[in-house]
């Protein structure tokens, strides 16, 4: 295990003893309330008996909505404490559950072309190099397999709304693919709460829009659609230094849907 596992590991466990809100499991879902909050434009179309990879994705969240909506589910998360909120989601609905405590930089364990749909929510910028985490997809991505992931607007990334300084959120940081950047915890991660005990800082690593782009692409990936996305309703008339002034300027957050076809481009290979 490198300090980059380790790190995350431990902020994890730490960010579940806490009740963040991405380790609170989702006990309230049906299957209609699943498909709206994970696909509401049916772009993954009949998800029953599909064999889907939630990457990196512990928490009982995403896991828990693809297994209603009738698909097998494999979940893979570096934290034990996250992996369990995905057994008492699993417990609460009578559901099944694959459950492996891993990195997602390592999927050694499972076979290629294992899975039709691999979901990974917001975690990507976790780890230094994006494009070995897209090597890994690629092999148990099943050909025209869908790969959704989330990750940093790489021009924004470790600026928030506290960077206000009376004319804009002015950027600060290195463009430099791969550096690591560190910050405090917003307090809506907490639902308003502070925990009990002092968290490590939030450690994050910049993947250039190259890197997001010429990494998807050397393995074989089609960019269906890419989409900003914003911290609630982006208000430029808001006070600023609020969250819905700031995501006005600079939204947080980007969505990536690609498909993965190397009959097309081929893959593996470098540009």
């Amino acid at each position: 295990m490198d300090e980059v596992a380790k790190y995350n590991m431990e902020r994890w466990q730490a960010l579940a003893q806490a009740n963040a809100i991405f380790t609170r499991p989702y006990l309230a879902l049906d299957k209609d309330s699943a498909q709206s909050y994970l696909d509401p434009q049916r772009r993954l179309g009949d998800l029953a008996g599909k064999d889907v990879l939630c990457l990196a994705a512990g928490g009982g969240q995403q896991s828990i909505a693809f297994a209603l909506l009738g698909a097998n589910v494999t979940v893979v998360d570096i934290s034990e404490a996250q992996i369990q909120r995905d057994a008492q989601a699993a417990s609460h609905y009578k559901l099944s559950l694959k459950l492996v405590q891993g990195d997602m930089r390592d999927l050694s364990r499972f076979g290629e072309d294992s899975y039709n749909i691999v979901w990974h929510p917001y975690s990507l910028n976790f780890v230094p190099d994006a494009r070995k985490v897209f090597r890994e997809v690629a092999r148990v991505l099943r050909v025209k397999g869908i790969y959704h992931f989330m990750c940093a607007n790489p021009f924004f990334i470790g600026l928030g709304r506290k960077d206000w300084n009376g004319e804009g959120y002015a950027l600060k940081l290195p463009y430099v693919d791969g550096e690591g950047i560190t910050y405090e915890d917003e307090s809506w991660i907490y639902r308003g709460e502070r925990p009990d005990k002092p968290i490590k800082e939030c450690r994050e690593y910049r993947h250039t829009l190259s890197t997001l782009i010429n990494g998807l692409v050397e393995q074989g990936f089609l960019i269906l659609n890419v989409s900003e996305q914003s911290l609630g309703t982006p208000n430029a008339e808001a006070e600023p230094g609020t969250s819905e002034h700031f995501t006005s300027i600079a939204p947080p957050w980007l969505i990536f849907w690609a498909a993965h076809r190397p009959d097309i481009l081929g893959g593996g290979s470098r540009l």
